[in-house]
């Protein structure tokens, strides 16, 4: 790109920050609250499951079906059921979001060594402690890798829930693809990208913390 490209850039998003700006913070806002519905219910999933590997496999399949139907068509199959906006588009990511959450949990609670649960509870510890102070903090590298990708893969479909009234980056988006401005699309995948890697970088951080506690 030329200078006075770069230029243009600059002085598109100065000209129209409180659009961008509004666009990112209602993009941040659908990745921050489904994050935190899909670690609730992927939680409790998870506890419950753990007792059983075999009905574990059979959630993470259907879990791993869903997630491969195109987002549009879960849209579509809700839209007459919750309507248009956030809530949809919210539903659908938390449903999405449990694949990549649910498999990372289990295969890191699943692969911890049974020395340490055996040696848990000769210590008099409940199953709830052994799952939260044994197995969770050993499993914790396997759910980080689970959050990280159920972040990048809920910024990305997010942009797509635009379609249905959702707002956020997606709607910069396909207003830049319909127009053809170049402006429009290159800003809201810089955007994009600012979330996605911003997340990355704290959970890598968290990661580094509870890395070092655990030496």
């Amino acid at each position: 790109m030329s200078q006075n490209g770069g230029e243009n850039m600059i002085t598109y998003f100065i000209k129209h920050y409180d659009l961008l700006l509004t666009a990112f913070l209602e993009h941040l806002w659908i990745v921050f609250v489904t994050l935190l519905i899909s670690l609730a219910f992927a939680a409790v999933l998870s506890y419950a499951l753990l007792g059983s590997e075999k009905l574990t496999n059979v959630f993470v399949q259907i879990f791993g079906a869903i997630y491969s139907i195109p987002s549009l068509a879960l849209f579509a199959m809700l839209i007459p059921i919750c309507g248009l906006g956030n809530d949809t588009a919210i539903i659908v990511l938390c449903v999405y979001n449990q694949y990549l959450l649910l498999r990372n949990i289990m295969t890191g609670m699943q692969n911890v060594d049974k020395s340490y649960l055996e040696a848990g509870t000769g210590m008099g510890m409940s199953h709830w402690q052994l799952v939260t102070k044994v197995q969770v903090p050993l499993a914790m590298p396997s759910i980080v890798a689970g959050i990280r990708l159920a972040i990048i893969s809920t910024t990305g479909i997010a942009t797509i829930a635009a379609t249905i009234n959702a707002g956020g980056l997606g709607t910069i988006l396909l207003s830049g693809l319909r127009t053809m401005n170049v402006y429009k699309i290159i800003w809201g995948t810089i955007l994009s990208v600012i979330i996605a890697l911003a997340a990355d970088l704290i959970l890598k951080w968290v990661e580094a913390k509870i890395g070092r506690k655990g030496m």
